[in-house]
């Protein structure tokens, strides 16, 4: 049979503590030993502190580091990154030293001796400091960091404006070739060209960081320009082909003429072998037949380029009219030189005292100049003149002998003289700093 005791109640009351001291509760093994788990606490504490911090800085500066590592390939960069992996090192070890002395001392201990306590405070101060000497270390790396990482930034920044331009670079082509097209135009050349940007632009697509941030300002910078020059020749396609139809009307107009003022050489020329020595003449007696293989050739440069405008090769096309061109400016300028032959050798015939005037004027002018403020020319002035004037009197004396003078040789030499004496006065005046 089960009896019951019952106790007194302050009995009870006094037996409750020793009912939950097995429970778990710490044993107390006197004050010191609690102070110096306390501060071991506070140690174990600021290194936590300090880890963290030192964790967060790198964590950061490593996002620095790889922006930097994006953007610029240069030594002082490499550079950098060496050294942010000799801090990864250092950083490595303070905070295995640090773990190692969290794991080596357990400080909810209900045993913990004042001495072991007194250990970790140590052993978890050291770890702290170490901890801080490298957050330290890294910050002051972190300051030097600044313009390297500015000049990365910048150049991130650009980036995606300079994707952006190239995309709409892009689109505004392929809008201005549809127009093209639409007006007749195939503009095959050009819709090769804007097809092999497609490429660049996928790369572009694929980003910086696939690619590298100067290879990408440099990708889209190019994609740009050429879409660009795309879009501004498949705007102006419409216009080229109306200026290419112009010429060529303009042109075969102008060989016509010229075919035909070719066929009125002839004439002049047996004026002047009627009336002048072969000296006035000879140079120019085959002047109508070269002008007029010369316009042939020119009709066929045209003809190959009507071939090239209807097949739309307008670069061809170009190329063919500017040689026509050519040509008929060389055929215009030998069936031009023989009335100008005539009319001048005419004029002189008639009265060559105007020329010879001329020339003097131009020499009694130069030796004035050249007279200005000195007692005596400069030698280097005044021969060249003095020469002139023998030469005048030369080809004067010349031009009087004989029934049949050689007035075209006349007319050469006086000119020869007037250049001559036109470069004496160039010579003096930038001897004299551009005065006169």
């Amino acid at each position: 049979m089960l009896t019951l005791v019952v106790l007194p109640l302050p009995l009870m009351v006094a037996a409750l503590p020793a009912a939950f001291a097995g429970g778990g509760t710490r044993r107390w093994f006197g004050g010191r030993a609690e102070s110096q788990r306390a501060e071991a606490q506070v140690a174990k504490d600021a290194a936590a502190e300090a880890f963290y911090e030192l964790d967060t800085a790198q964590r950061d500066l490593r996002i620095s580091i790889e922006t930097i590592i994006a953007v610029d390939d240069s030594p002082e960069a490499r550079r950098v990154v060496s050294e942010f992996d000799e801090l990864g090192r250092r950083i490595d070890e303070a905070s295995h030293r640090y773990i190692t002395a969290v794991d080596a001392h357990d400080l909810d201990r209900d045993d913990l001796e004042a001495s072991a306590a007194m250990r970790a405070r140590t052993e978890l101060t050291q770890a702290r400091d170490e901890l801080s000497r490298t957050k330290q270390d890294l910050d002051r790396f972190a300051q030097r960091l600044g313009p390297l990482l500015g000049k990365a930034e910048t150049q991130l920044a650009r980036v995606a404006p300079s994707v952006e331009r190239a995309r709409q670079a892009l689109l505004a082509a392929s809008n201005a070739l549809d127009t093209a097209r639409a007006s007749g135009l195939r503009a095959d050349e050009l819709a090769t060209r804007l097809a092999a940007l497609g490429p660049e632009l996928t790369k572009l697509n694929e980003g910086a960081g696939r690619h590298g941030v100067p290879e990408t300002l440099e990708r889209a910078e190019r994609v740009a320009r050429d879409a660009e020059s795309v879009r501004a020749q498949a705007e102006r396609l419409p216009q080229q082909a109306a200026e290419i139809d112009h010429r060529l009307v303009s042109m075969r107009t102008r060989a016509q003429a010229l075919m035909t003022r070719t066929g009125q050489v002839d004439p002049v020329l047996s004026e002047l072998r009627r009336r002048f020595s072969a000296a006035c003449w000879q140079d120019l007696q085959h002047v109508p037949e070269n002008a007029a293989q010369s316009v042939r050739q020119a009709e066929q440069k045209l003809k190959e380029a009507q071939a090239a405008r209807d097949a739309q090769r307008w670069a061809d096309a170009t190329s063919q009219l500017a040689t026509a061109r050519a040509l008929l400016n060389t055929t215009d300028d030998a069936v031009s030189a023989a009335g100008d032959r005539l009319r001048r050798l005419n004029a002189v015939a008639k009265d060559p005292q105007d020329e010879i005037d001329r020339t003097r004027f131009a020499i009694r002018d130069a030796q004035r100049l050249a007279m200005a403020g000195r007692q005596t020319p400069d030698p280097r002035h005044a021969r060249p003149l003095d020469d002139s004037v023998v030469r005048l009197d030369q080809v004067v004396a010349m031009l009087e002998e004989g029934r049949h003078p050689d007035y075209w040789r006349f007319l050469t030499e006086t000119e020869a003289i007037r250049e001559t004496v036109a470069q004496v006065v160039a010579q003096i005046r930038e001897d004299r700093g551009g005065g006169t």
